[in-house]
């Protein structure tokens, strides 16, 4: 539903309203002993705050939207959809393509800016974990290993294991966002392997 607005309402009122919580510089005052400069440099770093926090929940967004999908990829790989009869598969089947087609509508895209070197780093990163998905079936228990060593590379505190000095060393040159989201890759991964010794268990 649109809301239109009301008779008399200004085109710089509905801007006032819209971002009533943003700071805004005022024109009119005289009482601020503060240079002009210094009003607007104050302006200027409590907007910058506002523009790391929409950052950080469009990050949150974007792993929501992430986990979703991994979460309807294991419903539909689930092994009772193997047991149910025809007629009932294909209801769950498309009841979860419609929900996993919905759930593509949304689009969540944070830019990175990065310098050439922290791109190079950045590309040897996802050329190792790469390699680590690679070896994922033919070598389970390896690639967990290897999972392992590249999760400690991202922590100051190693709590087992070894810790993979090449991927370190790229890790190290990535941005602080990437590191994050390369942490965030690993920790997925491990989940998945934990999986598979729950599923070879049972």
């Amino acid at each position: 539903m649109e809301i239109d607005p009301s008779p008399g309402t200004s085109s710089g009122e509905l801007m006032a309203l819209t971002y009533s919580g943003l700071p805004k510089i005022d024109e009119n005052n005289t009482i601020d002993s503060k240079t002009p400069k210094e009003r607007i440099l104050e302006i200027l770093d409590q907007l910058e705050s506002h523009v790391e926090k929409l950052r950080r929940e469009a990050s949150q967004l974007e792993e929501d939207r992430d986990n979703l999908l991994s979460s309807l990829d294991s419903v539909r790989n689930a092994d009772m959809i193997i047991e149910l009869a025809d007629n009932d598969r294909d209801d769950v089947n498309r009841y979860a393509e419609r929900i996993m087609s919905r759930c593509l509508t949304v689009e969540v895209k944070i830019l990175t800016q990065r310098d050439q070197m922290q791109e190079e780093a950045l590309h040897q990163v996802n050329h190792l974990i790469d390699g680590l998905v690679m070896c994922v079936k033919s070598d389970p228990q390896s690639a967990k290993a290897k999972c392992a060593s590249f999760m400690n590379a991202c922590s100051s505190n190693v709590v087992h294991g070894i810790t993979d000095k090449k991927f370190e060393s790229a890790l190290l040159g990535c941005t602080v966002d990437d590191q994050k989201r390369v942490k965030k890759r690993l920790q997925g991964l491990l989940n998945y392997f934990d999986k598979l010794n729950v599923t070879s268990i049972q």
